[in-house]
């Protein structure tokens, strides 16, 4: 079974989600099997393993609808992308595509880094949902990372092709001495984007209510949201990093208090993982992924009440809760593993080109 994988959604200089996903994947299913690597940006391989690839146009050019007629030189039985959105136009190969989440649906706006054309589009494309059905369709099998994201796919009747869970999981990141001891600060961690849906407004109106504790984002940040949330509330102790290293994060996460999140939706919970894997414990909104990911290891609250972040923080501070709530955290992160999700992950993929040759062979 010849492999390939489409690694053209890799980041260049730092990952995000989906560069993430991409490069755990294709590390991890080479131990496996031989692949071959698409990329559109020799600069890509910096964030990726040393594995046979080949050049091809970018997910976002034009010609994008036509990109198999290159893929397809390379000979490949399945190839696998980690978005929906890969050209199919004139394919001879299973196709595996994947569909992260919904997100997008309830809150259009684009991330701001596509071009210009690209965001009108993105807009367009989430007014209805036909548009989705359209490219899940075109595919032999589609993957998605989560529970619930495949319960959403089911209820909104997505795809008519099989569907898969293929969990996200998170990198390997040193782990303090176990078992953990209570930080003797009270810092709080904060790890993702300021798009609205993230509802980072909700963790620094929480944090201005215990003067006691420090909110550390961690991210990189514009000059204006910067300002804009410094505003939202003078008196809370806010800590900006405008982005951390891989050791850095590490270092944070084993002195914070919490890792919270107060997302009004995901796909996943990346975030989360890393932090239950260094057994600090997560304070997250109540909502229905983060219930998936975080279990009876995480602590939750209402996104729209930064009281209730308070009440959840509180909760933790009780006598021995910390300490429960780090072991848990342990045993909660150890589900969500790259070796595990590659396991099932070539299930499918063998199982869509099987699917796919007897379809031929009656024709």
């Amino acid at each position: 079974m010849r492999i390939v994988v489409d690694c053209r959604y890799t980041r260049i200089g730092q990952h995000d989600g989906i560069s993430r996903f991409t490069a755990g994947i294709v590390g991890e299913l080479a131990k496996r099997h031989p692949l071959t690597m698409l990329i559109n940006d020799r600069r890509q391989l910096e964030l990726l393993p040393d594995l046979p690839w080949q050049l091809v146009t970018g997910p976002t050019s034009v010609r994008e609808p036509f990109v198999a007629r290159q893929v397809r030189k390379l000979r490949p039985d399945v190839v696998f992308s980690p978005m929906q959105t890969m050209g199919s136009t004139g394919r001879d190969y299973a196709l595996v595509l994947t569909l992260h989440d919904l997100i997008y649906y309830e809150n259009r706006t684009p991330p701001r880094d596509l071009p210009a054309f690209v965001r009108g589009l993105w807009r367009l494309y989430h007014l209805a949902w036909w548009p989705q059905r359209m490219l899940l369709n075109r595919a032999d099998s589609v993957v998605t990372v989560s529970e619930t994201t495949a319960g959403l796919i089911r209820d909104h009747k997505l795809t008519k092709r099989p569907l898969a869970v293929v969990p996200n999981a998170a990198d390997e990141l040193p782990v303090p001495p176990l078992p953990r001891a209570r930080p003797t600060g009270k810092h709080l961690v904060y790890m993702g984007s300021y798009m609205p849906y993230k509802n980072v407004d909700t963790l620094v109106r929480a944090t201005a209510l215990v003067p006691d504790h420090e909110l550390h984002l961690l991210s990189r940040i514009s000059r204006a949201e910067r300002e804009r949330l410094t505003r939202l509330a003078p008196e809370a102790r806010l800590v900006f990093h405008d982005g951390v290293s891989d050791a850095e994060y590490a270092e944070l996460l084993a002195g914070a208090t919490a890792l919270v999140h107060a997302s009004k939706a995901e796909g996943f919970g990346i975030p989360l993982v890393e932090s239950m894997r260094v057994g600090t414990p997560v304070v997250v909104s109540d909502i229905p992924i983060f219930r998936e990911i975080g279990g009876d290891a995480a602590l939750f609250f209402d996104a729209a009440d930064p009281k209730s972040l308070v009440r959840a923080l509180g909760a933790l501070e009780q006598p021995g809760e910390w300490e429960r709530r780090s072991e848990a955290s342990l045993a909660q992160a150890a589900r969500f593993t790259w070796a595990t999700s590659v396991e099932r992950l070539l299930e499918v993929l063998r199982e869509t080109v099987a699917a796919r040759t007897a379809r031929h062979r009656r024709r």
